[in-house]
Parts: structure tokens; sequence; C-alpha cells
């Protein structure tokens, strides 16, 4: 979209523009890298909801479908609730905005982003941050930018900035790094184990990825910026303040010491209630409930902070790098097919495995191109009663999918392809109780529940939140820091980073940071990698206690799986005229049958016994089978002719039973011995190069005849000690007969 400015950062080929499109946004850019291009707003409110003490910052990411050039199915023509890659790119662009607006600003700002084209090559999910960073950018809100993100990928060993979406499947790292010109500001993404030193050397490498792109950004604000406005600041009155620390300031150091967080919370409610009483005799009706909570806060905050700076103290009297109890168990709820309960202090999840066949994979509708299914599925659910609360129980919410993802994406790297474990895998976690990170907790338990199903994972996974608690200098840099191992709620909520990474032994499968200051230091960045590779290690020993390998094999409960395959120019006549052959053998025998869709002639069968199991394959067989050189069979006569008769031995193929075949005497006539529609035990006898098969009913006579007295042979011999039987005084049977009563081992094999 040509617009009156425009900036190109060269290296990465990304264009912003701005100036002749929705000017009355108080910032507005396109953005886009080769015919992938996207709009992005941004928008201020002019006042405060009255009563508000937070700061309301939403981010919407959308993806249209005419940017494919389609119209979406289904009844309603147009687009609905947005989708997982929506949700999360939303959060993608939010988290790295956030901490970058001035402290008491409350005025609610709204950053919109749609695609207008996809070229189906480069992913949007990157220039809706880079977009989103223009447009504050640009715009007359006050913020601490401009930021910049990019990916970075490792092919053959080497780095590569923003990989094409076919070059991310070559990829065994995905790193979204966001920074300021100085320092790092969010990461997320995940990596095949990678090692600890190979990671920072990745982060470095994407920060000076950044830098075209800042340079970028601030160009173009000089040329197009609108003067920043000055807004009131919400900030927390003087008097206020000193009333409240003087009426709950000595006692509020107990409070936050307590071990318990029940035990905490309500002393912190009760010392909140006795100050509530005090303001509202003194202010009256000019009481303001948002000033109490500001003053409330910040003084929990100064407590939480300068008790572990000044003293390496913690909530409960942990030392910075402790852990709090661990707690591993599987098998603890009957009939699924894996479960764990893991627990690490008062943070507790229950998660869930699922397996079944792999056309229950999920099927994905992506825009920008990229995978259109996936057979691994971690979901994560977080019910109000985990953290003692009432409240909203329903579908997930978009931290309930951020942080299903991160679980997610964690564990893929350790996760069988379909290739060697052809099933689709759901995890469910459901949290049962919250302090501190759960999507961590849901990481340990999902890999403790793969283990326990069965699932032939490379490696445990196990994985921990780091955060931390620093001083500021005058350039508002920190200075003196502690780096925290096992955060708490409250630790998150009143200190400066949350820094998640997961992995093996071997190393890194998952990470994300996200912080509450304007940037962070690489020493810090280096030092929380390492006291997290330290707890993770102490995690996963833990968990080897209670299961330290995946079972041998799948639960009882689970269905069973057989690969076979066939021939593909039969895969026509498995699936039959509209799926009635292939519904018909599921219907009868309980199996579900899975026919790879790239036409290969793999075929899977799944079952939950044996007998459906056989069954399937058999049936299979029937419709798939070719027929087999020395093999006997039970067919039906199609037709006879004077030189012998055609038999159906498999459906839709037949060989030919020559007269001379047809008994161990001279046959004159071939009617003498059968009709059309006439069932027959018959033997192959070979196929020649032209396909044609020879059939003998003779020779099935004669090996069923063998194997029969083979048996009664063997059974004599093992009743030899005992009292000799009489000898019988029936005739022998006809061959024929023998054929009709052979084994049911001889039955399964024709």
């Amino acid at each position: 979209m040509i617009q009156k400015h425009s900036i190109t950062v060269d290296d990465l080929d990304i264009t912003f523009s701005t100036g002749d499109v929705a000017n009355l946004a108080s910032g507005a850019v396109t953005v886009s890298t080769g015919e992938t291009s996207l709009f992005v707003s941004a928008t201020v409110a002019k006042t405060i909801r009255e009563g508000q003490d937070w700061f309301p910052l939403t981010v919407d990411y959308r993806e249209k479908y005419t940017a494919a050039g389609r119209i979406p199915g289904g009844y309603f023509k147009r687009e609905g609730r947005p989708s997982e890659k929506e949700i999360l790119t939303s959060r993608l662009c939010d988290r790295p905005c956030r901490p970058l607006f001035p402290k008491g600003f409350l005025n609610e700002v709204q950053i919109i982003g749609f695609l207008l084209s996809a070229d189906q090559v480069n992913d949007a999910d990157i220039l809706m941050v880079n977009g989103a960073s223009a447009a504050l950018a640009i715009s007359d809100i006050p913020w601490n930018g401009p930021i910049g993100a990019v990916r970075v990928g490792q092919i053959d060993g080497n780095f590569v900035a923003n990989p094409t979406i076919e070059e991310q499947y070559a990829s065994d790292l995905d790193l979204i790094y966001v920074g300021t010109k100085e320092e790092m500001l969010m990461i997320e993404g995940s990596a095949d184990q990678i090692s600890e030193e190979r990671f920072l050397e990745a982060l470095e490498f994407a920060h000076e990825a950044i830098q075209p792109i800042i340079a970028g950004i601030t160009q173009l604000r000089e040329e197009a910026g609108k003067e920043k406005k000055t807004f009131p600041l919400c900030v927390l009155d003087d008097e206020v303040r000193q009333i409240v620390n003087k009426l709950v300031g000595d006692r509020i150091g107990e409070a936050c010491a307590a071990g318990d967080k029940q035990e905490r919370n309500e002393k912190i409610d009760e010392l909140k209630g006795l100050a509530e009483g005090t303001l509202q005799e003194k202010y009256g009706d000019d009481y303001n409930p948002a000033q109490l909570n500001m003053a409330m806060e910040e003084l929990l905050e100064h407590t939480y902070r300068s008790s572990i700076l000044e003293k390496g103290v913690r909530s409960g009297g942990r030392k910075p790098n402790e852990l709090r109890e661990l707690k591993s168990k599987v098998g603890v709820v009957p009939r699924v097919h894996g479960s764990a309960l893991f627990s690490r202090g008062e943070t507790q999840g229950l998660v869930l495995t699922t397996l079944g066949p792999a056309n229950e994979a999920q099927s994905l509708d992506a825009i920008t191109g990229g995978p259109t299914q996936k057979s691994f599925m971690l979901h994560y659910n977080f019910p109000p009663f985990s953290v003692g609360e009432t409240g909203r129980f329903g579908s997930p919410g978009r931290r309930e999918i951020g942080h299903g993802a991160l679980a997610e994406r964690s564990l893929l790297p350790v996760v069988p392809s379909e290739d060697v474990f052809p099933y689709s895998i759901r995890i469910s976690s459901e949290i049962m109780a919250s302090n501190g990170s759960t999507s961590m907790a849901s990481i340990c338990g999902g890999c403790l529940s793969l283990m326990d199903a069965g699932v032939p994972i490379t490696d445990p996974v196990a994985g921990i939140s780091v955060g931390l608690v620093s001083e500021f200098d005058e350039n508002g840099k920190p200075g003196k820091h502690h780096i925290l191992t096992d955060i708490l709620g409250e630790e998150d909520h009143f200190g400066d980073m949350d820094f998640k990474i997961a992995g093996t032994k071997n190393g890194i499968t998952g990470f994300q940071l996200d912080l509450k200051i304007n940037g962070l230091p690489f020493d810090i960045v280096k030092a929380s990698v390492a006291q997290s590779r330290e707890a993770r290690l102490e995690i996963l020993a833990n968990m080897a206690e209670a299961i330290d390998a995946p079972r041998e094999e799948v639960a009882a409960t689970a269905p069973r799986i057989t690969t076979v395959q066939i021939n593909p120019e039969k895969i026509g006549a498995l699936i039959g005229p509209g799926g009635k052959n292939i519904r018909r053998i599921v219907e009868i025998t309980g199996a579900q049958i899975d026919i790879n869709e790239d036409n290969s002639g793999r075929v899977n069968v799944y079952a939950t016994s044996e007998e459906s199991m056989k069954r399937a394959l058999h049936e299979v067989d029937l419709v798939c089978g070719e027929i087999e050189e020395g093999k006997i069979y039970r067919g039906i006569v199609k037709a006879t002719k004077e030189f012998g008769c055609f038999v159906e031995v498999l459906p839709g193929q037949e060989g030919l039973v020559h007269i001379s075949e047809l008994a161990d005497f001279r046959v004159r006539k071939t009617e003498d011995v059968c009709k059309a529609g006439d069932e027959m035990v018959v033997k192959c006898l070979g196929v020649d190069e032209r396909g044609r098969v020879r059939l003998s009913r003779k020779a099935a006579l004669e090996e069923l005849e063998a194997r029969k007295a083979a048996k009664q042979a063997a059974a004599e011999a093992e009743a030899a000690p005992e009292e000799e039987a009489p000898a019988s005084e029936e005739e022998p049977e006809a061959p024929e007969a023998a054929a009709e009563e052979s084994s049911e081992e001889e039955k399964a094999e024709s």
C-alpha cells in the first residue's frame, strides 16, 4: 500500500509506511515483507474511567480471508471468533509493548492489526510486533519505544534472521526476540534441545538483527511522528500513603513472611480492611478505593522486595535459588491412557494424556501458510478454584491458550514423529492449585503422563520459572539484584521478570521471557539461564523417582495400532464408493482405519481388543491382499469351462483351477466336481509374469489332509503314556470333509 512516508529496512526487506490511511487514529502504519502486508493502528482514550486503578491495554490481531484470496467457509461468510494463531500473535505483541508505558498512565490504549495480504511465504506475527512499535512510536501516545522484533532460526548450524515459512521446517530453533536499542525485552519460542551456550549466542545474534528495524522506526518517527501528548498520571496521594504506612506498615512484614498463601492473603486482607475503615472515616464521600489499592500495592512491593534485597530471604524463609517441595506421581486416574499429578509447593497440576488414531489430528486453517494439521495437542485449563476464588468457568481465555501453547512447544521436540508412533496425542492439564508458574508444572506433569501412557519420548522434559528483584541506578538500570528460582505469584507480581525455561538434561526445548522493567542486561540473562538449568536437573531427578522412562506398552484402554502396506492402486477399493466399504469394516469390527494421505498405501488400523484387530486386518486383507504362492484360500467358483474353472479367492482377484488340478483322480467333466457359486478350497501354485494365477484344489486338499494327520500323530504321541484308546471303527473321512473341518488356524490363514 503506497503512502506518504515510507521506510525500508533493507537488511530484512521490511517496509514501514504511513500518512494516507487511518489518519484519525493516534498512529497507524502498514508494514510489509515480500507480499505479506499488515495494517496496525494505535489509539488512546481521552479520559480514564471512574474508579479505574489499572492500565487497560488491549491488542487485537486478525487475519482476513481476503488476504489469501479466499471466502470464509461455512454458513457465516465473515470472520468470527479469533483463532488460536490470532490470539497468540496478539499476546506476542502485548507483552513487550506493555512495560514501556509510563507508570501511572491509565488511559486505555488499543492496538489493532489485521492482515491485508498473505504471500504464503512470510509469516505475519513478527510484522505485527514491529507494526505496533511503529504505530506507537509515531503516535501522540506516551511510550518509551521503539522496539524491534525478529525471528531467528538455525539451519545447518547457522543462524537465520526471519526465515520463511518453508525454512522454518528445516530449523531446529524458533526464537522470537524483541528488544530495545540497548537491551532484551521479551523472548519466546522453542528449540530441539539446544545447549545453553548456543542459546545465548542466538540471543546475541537476534539483538544485532533488530538494530536496523529500530533505526528504521526511529527515522519514520522523525519524518512523520506526532508530538507526544501529556496525560494526567494516576499517582498515590502522599497523605493516603502516610496514613496507610502508619496503620499497617509495622505489621505488613509479618503478614508477607507467612509460609502459606492463604494465611498471607488473610492477614493482608485484615490489614487492608483496617486501613479502609480509617480512610472512609477520614474522607467520607471523598474516599477513593483506588488510592487504598495503590497504597497497599506500594507497601507490599516494598516489603517483598526489601526482604529479598537486604536479607536474601523470601516468603517462607526460602533462599533465592531454592526450590519448593517437589512431588511427582503417575497412574493416579484409572482407565485414562496416561495420568500424572505434579506438585511444586502450592502449585499443582493434574495432567492427562489421551491417545487416538492419526485421523483425529487437529485441522488448521492457516491463512498465512504453514502446517494444515497437528497431531500433538496440549490444552491448559485454569479454573477459578485453583486460586481459591469464584469466577468465570467455561471456554479458555487468552491466558489459558498462551500457557498451553508454551507447554506444548516445550514438549513437542521430544515427542516421536507419526512415522514412529502413528497416534494423535492430546494432553489436558488441569490446574488444581496455583501459586507460581503453572505452565511449567504443565510441562513436568505432561512429560510424566506421556511416559505413563507409553509414548516413546526421546528424553524427559522439565520446566522452571526464574524471577528477578533488583535495585535501579540513576539511569534506571538494574544494580544490586537477586535471581529467584521457582517464583511465587507475589514474586512474579512485585518482581521485575518472569523467565520460563524448559528442557531436558541435554538442552533447552522451550522458553518465554516477560519483563516489567525497560530491558534486561545480558549478564543477568546468562546468570538466569545457568540458574534455571540447575533447578531443571533437580526437578528431572524428582520426576525420575516416579517414572524414569516411557512404559514399554501403551495402556490397556488405549487403541492398539498395526500398520499394513497395501497396493496404492487398491486404496479406492478399500474405501469403496462413497466410503461404503471402509465404513462397513469399521462397523463390523469396531476398529478404526486410517489411510495415509500421501497415497503410499500405508494403512493404520486402531483397535482396543485383539479380536477386533484381527478381524479388521482380515477384512483389509480380503479387499487389498495379494494372492501369494503356496497359500491356501477358500474361494467361490465364478465360472466353469471345459478346461477347468475360475475361482475368486480375494475380492476382485481370481485364478484358474485346471481340470487336472480339480482332484487326485481323472476328471472327465468340470461340472462333475463343481458348479458356479460353489465354495472351493484351493492352493496357489504360482503367478506368472502376466499376473495369471494358477490354483489347485488337489494340492489344497492334500496339504490339509497332511496337516490333520500331523496333528493327530502329535496328539497320539502326547497321550502315549496313558492307556491306549480303542481304535475307531468309523470309516475315514473323505478329503472334502477333512477340508471343511480344518482347524481355526487354517481358516484364519485362508
